[in-house]
């Protein structure tokens, strides 16, 4: 409940909690390893590129569907604008699809409603918070935030897992990774996080992410974007700390209508 607590003026709480996912947890010893699937997706607010517009959440929540994801974070979510239909809350409908819970964090009001990044769990959420994140206004660019979540493993364990997209403007990433890190340094539980870093390795961003995170991916990082011909490497799954987990296997997935980014799964071992 610590994030809660925090009087920091930057925390902002929103969102909502879904409860209409799994009912229940398989037991787990206490100690013993936890296999968690994660998925980071920017779904382009559910309109497949090629379609001109069209909204196809169905289509979004069959890719999630196809891979059996314990954790999902998105990016480039519609909440009830004119782009995706006044009654639409892309995030809400996405959990009934998957049968999951959901926690949604708004960016910017856009069109008459909301727009931003969301997770989604197979397990119960039993805390929420959301970030908002700098941007400089010097060189201005687009409010972004940090949603994350506390999920109830089982064997009562808990892990915190988190959804961003970071800025265009790279002065405004750097700005946007610190505050990520200074925010959960002294997280309480482990820690995994999903997103659009709209930086690729290398970069001064990944490098100092990669200070405080492991990446699922390290030397070989499939690029993730545009989805035809990919050629650049800017969605990541992250997890702290290292002695935590273990990464089974990182996958980019060849699904090139969806979206205009392909989205990433990391299979992980919670330890410990």
């Amino acid at each position: 409940m610590y994030l809660l607590k925090n009087t920091i003026t930057a925390l902002i709480l929103v969102g909502t909690l879904l409860a209409c996912g799994p009912k229940g947890t398989p037991s787990t010893r206490p100690g013993q390893e936890i296999s968690l699937r994660v998925m980071t997706y920017n779904v382009f607010h559910c309109s497949p590129p090629s379609t001109n517009g069209k909204i196809e959440v169905e289509t979004t929540a069959a890719v999630i569907n196809r891979e059996k994801p314990d954790l999902v974070a998105l990016q480039e979510i519609d909440v009830h604008n004119e782009r995706s239909g006044k009654e639409l809350h892309q995030a809400r409908e996405l959990a009934r699809l998957t049968g999951m819970y959901y926690y949604f964090s708004k960016g910017i009001d856009y069109r008459g409603g909301d727009y931003g990044v969301a997770v989604l769990s197979k397990y119960p959420i039993v805390d929420s918070v959301r970030y908002a994140l700098p941007i400089d206004p010097a060189i201005g660019g687009e409010p972004r935030t940090i949603a994350v979540v506390t999920v109830q493993l089982p064997g009562g364990r808990k892990v915190l897992f988190g959804s961003t997209h970071l800025d265009l403007k790279e002065q405004n990433r750097l700005s946007q990774a610190r505050i990520i890190v200074e925010r959960f340094k002294d997280a309480p539980y482990p820690m995994i996080l999903g997103g659009d870093f709209n930086a690729q390795p290398g970069s001064a961003v990944i490098n100092y992410l990669d200070e405080h995170f492991v990446r699922s991916c390290q030397q070989d990082c499939q690029a993730t974007i545009p989805v035809r011909n990919p050629n650049r490497t800017i969605d990541f799954i992250m997890v702290k700390p290292a002695d935590r987990f273990q990464v089974v296997s990182t996958r980019v997935i060849d699904e090139q209508y969806a979206s205009d980014h392909l989205p990433v799964v990391a299979d992980l071992k919670l330890t410990k």
